[in-house]
Formats: structure tokens, C-alpha cells, sequence
């Protein structure tokens, strides 16, 4: 049966926050942690796994958001819908949506830039040529971008103020799940994806093994859904930036710029990853951000996000469809209908100069490593099809290694 990560686990989700994200905890060492039992607890038969920071990893240089999720951008929502049915299907669909009102009425600027364009992003073109976007953005498998683009479809058409609309730019990113999920019984409908639209919400946004991510893999370990968020100081403007990732991607990872290998001591060579079909994937990367920016800066910003997989060990291969979605949350900078007459055909905006936005990319940058990171802390270990298992990122022998080494 279809499983709705975010209801079903709720309340496992609000207790788990509370244990490892509380102000209590995150500054208990790592050691104590291990040596309590508390770094792989479980709740309600739910394995709780801790994130970077839980861990004591700290990725850069900026403050993060309360919340260290892109839903600390003002307005921004996110919603789930896990399926899990029987021994094959391990699929699911992520939503965001930019902020409370109607996005076709209120269009927000964004841009997409690609580092590697073996994918299927639904809607970039329309994005590219006009600057905006007028719809949620949707994340599901592959094979399931026309049933999210038919789904979104019905969502806008339906959104009262829109009775007249015969024009819709649906946004769909996707990975290719088939190597954990039966990608071909094309298990998402589009009530799956209209109930992750229904279910999104502002706050704590849960990760690793849910929505999107359910059947993904990342680095040969189990991936997901990751997420996190920078806040400026207050002399660079006080903006945030937040990121949220679908990660399914290979390469040679990489943790706060330590090989892999190093930490678990288990060598990853170059020759053995292109012997593995799943180095090839993709990875899609959201950036919200409530700095004032248009679509030319805020593909800059796009760009800088990518910049975050190559850090963890990425190198966008062959068969990756990487990209990254920018828009700015600004009020301001809203699209809304024409107004009658003349006045209708100019619109005033005060945007970010260029010289601003050094800091801003920097933001990007650091949260989308660290997104991608806690996809991966986060992400459970997860057997589907043809008895296929993907293994959860060893977090215990992570958390070893940083005690070890803490005065280094």
C-alpha cells in the first residue's frame, strides 16, 4: 500500500527532531553519544539516524538557519509521499512550493543551470526563456514525469482565480530509482503526487529514505532527500539560502573533505566505480532564497549550488542528469497578471547588485554540500527489487573517526 512518509511518521519524525536536533544534544560529543546507544536509537520501530551536524561536522564557514532546511526561506513548503508496496516498489514524490498564495498568479523569478543534462527537467525551457516560475516544483522517478506534470496540471487548473487559465509550465525533476524500485510498474498516480502537494508545510522537513529519495542511491550507500540553509550576516543583507536535494548520483565521496576511504578504511578506486552502473545518476538541487534576485542571478546562484556535489566527491559522469533550480521567495519581485492599459506593460523591481552577491553564492555552496551530506546521514538502509540492497552510510564508523581525530 501507498504510505505518506510525512503523516505515517509524524509523530516519529517530531520525537526524533526533539532527541537529536534539540538544543540538548547537539552539543553532547560524539563519543558519549556512541557509547549511550543514542547515534542509532529507535523510536516507534523507526531507526533514528543522526545529521552532519549531530555529529559535530560543521561544512563552511556561514551560520546556518534555525531549522539548517530550505524551509527556513519565509513561505516555503515541502511535502512527501513515500511508496512502499510489497517487495519492489520503493518510489515516491517531494514537492516544494515557493510560498502560501497562488504560484500561477504569483510567479516567482528563478533559473536552472545543468552541469550534466542526461535527465528529463520538465518545464526548463519556458524557466530559461521567461525568468519565471509558475508552478510547484515536483521531484519524483523517471517514469513518473508525466503522470507529476498531469498531476501539477490539475492542481493550477483547479486553484481558484485560475478559471481562465489554458496555459501551464509544469516543473518536474526526476532520478532514475530502478535500481531499488520496479521503475517500470509505474507505481506513482497522480493522486500520490497531489498528496505530497496537500501535505507540504513550513518547518522541520524530513530526509534520508522518504519522498523522492525513497529508492534512491548515492556514492554505492543508500541516498535520499537531504536538506540545509545558510543565513548572511546582517552587513551582507541577512538573506537566506536554503537547498534541498534528491541525491542519486556516484563518485568518490567525500566528507567535509576527507576521502571516504580514509574514514572507513575501504579503498574506492576510479576503476571500480566505472565498473558499477550506479555511479551513473543524477542529482536534482532546489535553492530557495528571499534575497531580491531576477533570473540572471539567480542562475548564478544556481550554478554555485552544483559546485556542492563536485565537493563531496561528484564529478557529473556520463550518465548524470544534474541540475540545479534557483528562485527567490522576494515579494517584490512577484510576477502577478497585467494590469489594463499601458500602465500594464512596465513593472519597477530593485534587485541585488552584482557586487552583492559573493556571499550569496558562497551560502549555496556550503548548503548544498551539507544537504547532500545529510541526505546520506540520514537515509536508512533499504532492500527492493530482485532482493537489492542498498546500505545506509555507516554514521557509527564516521562518528568514530571524528572522535579519533578531533585534535588533529
Amino acid at each position: 500500500m501507498a504510505m505518506n512518509g510525512r503523516n505515517k511518521n509524524k509523530l516519529t519524525y517530531e520525537k526524533k527532531s526533539n532527541k537529536l536536533q534539540g538544543e540538548t544534544m547537539k552539543f553532547i560529543p560524539v563519543l558519549i553519544l556512541i557509547s549511550q546507544g543514542l547515534l542509532f536509537s529507535s523510536l516507534n520501530g523507526q531507526e533514528v539516524r543522526p545529521r552532519a551536524r549531530d555529529l559535530g561536522l560543521k561544512i563552511g564557514v556561514l551560520e546556518t538557519g534555525p531549522l539548517n532546511a530550505i524551509t527556513d526561506v519565509a513561505g516555503v513548503r515541502v511535502g512527501h509521499q513515500t511508496i512502499i508496496k510489497g517487495s519492489d516498489i520503493r518510489t515516491g514524490v517531494t514537492v516544494i512550493l515557493p510560498h502560501e498564495g497562488n504560484i500561477f498568479q504569483e510567479k516567482v523569478p528563478a533559473a536552472i543551470s545543468v552541469a550534466n543534462g542526461f535527465g528529463k527537467l520538465t518545464g526548463s525551457t519556458q524557466v530559461e526563456e521567461l525568468g519565471y516560475l509558475e508552478t510547484p516544483i515536483v521531484l519524483t522517478n523517471t517514469l513518473s514525469v508525466p503522470v507529476a506534470c498531469q498531476a501539477i496540471l490539475d492542481y493550477i487548473l483547479n486553484l481558484p482565480g485560475n478559471e481562465q487559465v489554458e496555459s501551464v509550465n509544469p516543473v518536474v525533476g526526476e532520478t532514475n530509482d530502478g535500481w531499488l524500485n520496479d521503475i517500470r510498474a509505474l507505481a506513482i498516480t497522480k493522486q500520490d503526487v497531489l498528496a505530497a502537494i496537500k501535505a507540504a508545510t513550513s518547518g522541520q522537513v524530513e530526509e534520508g529514505s522518504v519522498g523522492a529519495g525513497t529508492g534512491t542511491t548515492c556514492f554505492d550507500f543508500k541516498g535520499g532527500i537531504g536538506t540545509a540553509s545558510r543565513k548572511l550576516p546582517v552587513q551582507k543583507g541577512g538573506y537566506t539560502v536554503g537547498v534541498l536535494v534528491q541525491t542519486n548520483f556516484g563518485g568518490v565521496l567525500q566528507i567535509n573533505g576527507i576521502p571516504v576511504d580514509k574514514i572507513l578504511g575501504k579503498k574506492v578506486s576510479l576503476s571500480q566505480m566505472e565498473g558499477n552502473s550506479q555511479v551513473d545518476g543524477s542529482c536534482l538541487v532546489v535553492v530557495a532564497t528571499d534575497a531580491p534576485l531576477d533570473s540572471r542571478n539567480l542562475k548564478r546562484l544556481a550554478k554555485r549550488a552544483l559546485a556542492g556535489l563536485a565537493r563531496t566527491g561528484s564529478y557529473y559522469s556520463n550518465g548524470s542528469g544534474d541540475y540545479a533550480i534557483a528562485f527567490s521567495t522576494a515579494a517584490e519581485l512577484r510576477l502577478k497578471p497585467n494590469r489594463p492599459g499601458p500602465a500594464g506593460l512596465t513593472m519597477k523591481i530593485e534587485v541585488l547588485r552584482n557586487e552583492a552577491m559573493s556571499a550569496l553564492f558562497q551560502a549555496a555552496v556550503e548548503a548544498s554540500e551539507e544537504a547532500i551530506l545529510n541526505s546520506l546521514f540520514k537515509a536508512t538502509t533499504v532492500q527492493g527489487q530482485k532482493g537489492r540492497v542498498a546500505y545506509a552510510l555507516p554514521v557509527e564508523k564516521i562518528a568514530a573517526y571524528l572522535e579519533k581525530t578531533k585534535d588533529e
